[in-house]
């Protein structure tokens, strides 16, 4: 069953920004992810803080998400990333 990691990113400053970049699509295209959204969150509900980003990533299944996350490629991208931001994801499954 198709899973959707979701993913509200806070950036605090840019430092880390040009490396990641350059490097996240290999990891995710390496575990059949694809980005089907990515743009700044706009609120309909609720009053919680907004997070500067939005990402929506499909997989073909939880197995290859959570391949994906656990990557040791994907993991020396993730503490790139907290030096310069905040990130909740979280991974629902499709219906």
């Amino acid at each position: 069953m198709t899973a959707y990691a979701s993913g509200q990113l806070t950036i605090h400053n840019t430092d880390w920004l040009e490396e990641y970049s350059s490097k996240i699509s290999t990891v995710i295209q390496k575990h059949s992810g694809k980005v089907i959204a990515r743009s700044t969150p706009v609120r309909l509900e609720g009053s919680a803080d907004l997070a500067n980003v939005g990402i929506i990533i499909e997989f073909p299944n939880t197995e290859q998400a959570n391949n994906w996350y656990q990557d040791p490629d994907n993991q020396t991208l993730v503490n790139l990333r907290n030096t310069g931001s905040d990130f909740e994801l979280i991974l629902i499954e499709g219906v």
